[in-house]
């Protein structure tokens, strides 16, 4: 059996460990060599979260991959939002020799109570407001203070190597990784999305976006102060954030001094917003993926 780390554990860490039986469990690559270990983890951040962990079996530290899930606006639907939402994508990325850590967002799972009629009120915080004067910007940027935790909370756990993070995220997690790069936190060096972007589906109708225009302008602001190399991924049949839209986010991303590689794929599936949350999807999207992550070295 391979040796695993041991510490102390907290208590809120013993009873996710305890509940969920992917804790600890070594899987094998199919048709590879590497063998990587799956963990649920609470994370003690200023705002405590789980998270579902995997990496390779061994000792490390390890480069280290954080991924961001998308946003719900529907009480109910976070309330049971999945604990692994990309698991197949974060094992392909613990296959190349990441520590991935894949965070449930407060105010999602076990922690998204939120009945106001009777005074109680979940940990969301990653709502944009209204359609007329969306905030953009400070949602992005909640999400991408969580990922500034996170890596210094890894780095105290000497679990990897704290210069060497990539972030990843879709829809809402993108936007928040699209965020994240305009603050250039020295210890990421590279950033990719898949579907990025805010304010999708209004009244979960196609291709119904909230304030369009305001969106783009603020992929601009955030352009203009980012330098982390970034590799956006998008897909035709998007119904969230269709071609037209990406491109003109693209555009001023990069207008602005933004450093970010543009990638529209064919259409995947029902809906191309859901891409990243299919096995069959990895070989589309990985050779893109490493390509990208070795110019980048």
């Amino acid at each position: 059996m391979p040796r695993t780390w041991t510490r102390p554990w907290t208590s809120l860490r013993s009873i996710a460990t305890a509940l969920l039986l992917l804790a600890a469990a070594a899987v094998p690559a199919r048709g590879e060599d590497v063998r990587i270990q799956e963990e649920i983890w609470a994370l003690l951040l200023p705002l405590p979260m789980f998270a579902y962990l995997v990496r390779p079996v061994g000792d490390g530290p390890f480069p280290l991959v954080i991924m961001n899930h998308g946003v719900s606006l529907n009480p109910t639907d976070r309330g049971f939002f999945p604990l692994v939402e990309f698991r197949d994508a974060a094992k392909w990325f613990a296959r190349q020799g990441y520590l991935v850590v894949a965070p449930v967002g407060t105010g999602y799972g076990a922690s998204a109570i939120d009945i106001p009629e009777r005074g109680l009120h979940g940990p969301f915080f990653s709502k944009v407001g209204k359609c007329s004067n969306p905030n953009f910007r400070s949602a992005g940027l909640a999400v991408a203070q969580v990922d500034l935790w996170i890596i210094d909370y890894m780095a105290a756990e000497k679990r990897i190597t704290p210069k060497d993070v990539i972030v990843v995220g879709q829809s809402a997690g993108g936007w928040a990784a699209i965020a994240l790069s305009s603050v250039n936190p020295p210890q990421v060096k590279a950033i990719i999305t898949f579907a990025a972007g805010r304010g999708g589906r209004v009244d979960g109708k196609p291709n119904n976006n909230c304030a369009p225009d305001k969106l783009v302008e603020t992929t601009g602001e955030f352009g203009r102060t980012a330098r982390v190399p970034m590799l956006w991924i998008y897909i035709e049949n998007d119904t969230f954030f269709g071609p037209a839209l990406s491109k003109r986010m693209h555009e001023a991303y990069t207008a602005g001094g933004g450093k970010a590689e543009y990638h529209l794929m064919p259409p995947f599936g029902n809906d191309g917003h859901f891409f990243i949350g299919s096995r069959d999807s990895i070989p589309i999207w990985s050779p893109l993926v490493t390509k990208f992550l070795d110019q980048v070295k």
